[in-house]
């Protein structure tokens, strides 16, 4: 395992992190969930990311129970929280003051920590000035709640107005930005943020590099049960996968797994690495509801010299049906 600087800070990242979205609370209770996290963390993981919207704080629940039992000491790993989805109630979510402190509070009983090392504005709030969340997450940094703050999925504009404000008033900055980013979404990272990487040294924690499965090939033919298109709440995905858009894609999957199969790698490796080769990407975040997953998602790491600049222009002529005009970073 290697590790990268999350944007112009001084904190160190692994490379590959690990993510409950999805898992923790819905498909992995506490036991489970500490094999997980103990399989990553003595691989070398040691940034492991929540949300106080992950099943309603339950997933947050149920890192912090693990996080507790794992005894970890605290100078050994990275746990983050982000804030936007807290509830239905007026002031139980979104970005204003108010929310973004109480969920800070909550975030650290649920993880049974004494401070969060990153904490994320989770989407952008058009009913908080931005001025406001500033003045928010630096309070909580003053404080010793939070050491670094982000954002998630928000445009380059915004994060720039929150480095002017921050510039302006004397306040911290936010550090890193949380993207989905995979060989299907590709614009924030690749063009949006692309002025804003040098001038404020943005970190980015990449979420959904397998596109939400979809670049493991395991839907190429048929969805199986056992997936997660087949879980309560995300039909969305499998109504997604079945419009001519989400039939284009697996066309490519399709043509991506030949290439894969060629260079000696499985599909779900070299979408991994790809996200990986991005010198912008500070660190790729895995999802896993049992210990064989992450153990195989981490063997990537064995082959980036595998991703040459040949594969990765032959994996944008797959994607654009053309040769690749320039490098996408």
């Amino acid at each position: 395992m290697d590790y990268r600087r999350l944007g112009k800070s001084g904190l160190k990242v692994s490379e590959f992190s690990f993510g409950s979205w999805v898992t923790f609370a819905k498909q992995v209770d506490v036991n489970p969930a500490k094999e997980i996290m103990a399989a990553a963390y003595d691989a070398g993981i040691n940034f492991f990311d929540n949300a106080e919207g992950y099943e309603q704080g339950r997933s947050e629940l149920v890192m912090g129970q693990a996080i507790a039992e794992l005894g970890w000491a605290r100078d050994s790993f990275v746990v983050s929280s982000k804030v936007f989805f807290g509830g239905s109630k007026p002031n139980t979510r979104g970005l204003s003051a108010k929310h973004v402190t109480e969920a800070c509070h909550a975030a650290l009983k649920r993880l049974r920590v004494d401070h969060l090392d990153l904490y994320f504005c989770h989407r952008p709030d058009v009913d908080t000035p931005i001025e406001e969340t500033v003045r928010a997450m630096h309070n909580l940094i003053l404080q010793g709640k939070i050491i670094y703050w982000g954002t998630s999925e928000w445009s380059a504009a915004a994060i720039i107005e929150a480095h002017a404000i921050a510039r302006q008033w004397g306040l911290t900055p936010p550090v890193m930005e949380q993207p989905q980013y995979n060989l299907f979404e590709r614009q924030k990272v690749e063009a949006d943020y692309a002025p804003i990487y040098d001038t404020f040294g943005l970190g980015t924690t990449i979420w959904s590099p397998l596109a939400s499965g979809i670049l493991t090939g395991k839907y190429n033919d048929s969805i199986p049960q056992d997936s997660r298109m087949n879980l309560p709440g995300y039909e969305w995905l499998k109504e997604r996968l079945a419009k001519p858009e989400g039939q284009a894609q697996l066309a490519k999957v399709r043509a991506l797994a030949v290439l894969a199969a060629r260079i000696g790698l499985p599909l779900h490796h070299l979408a991994l690495l790809w996200c990986l080769a991005n010198p912008r990407v500070s660190t790729v975040i895995l999802g896993a509801s049992r210990v064989g997953q992450v153990t195989d998602n981490i063997a990537a790491l064995d082959h980036k010299a595998k991703m040459t600049p040949e594969v990765l222009a032959e994996i944008e002529v797959i994607m654009d049906n053309k040769p690749a005009a320039a490098p996408r970073y």
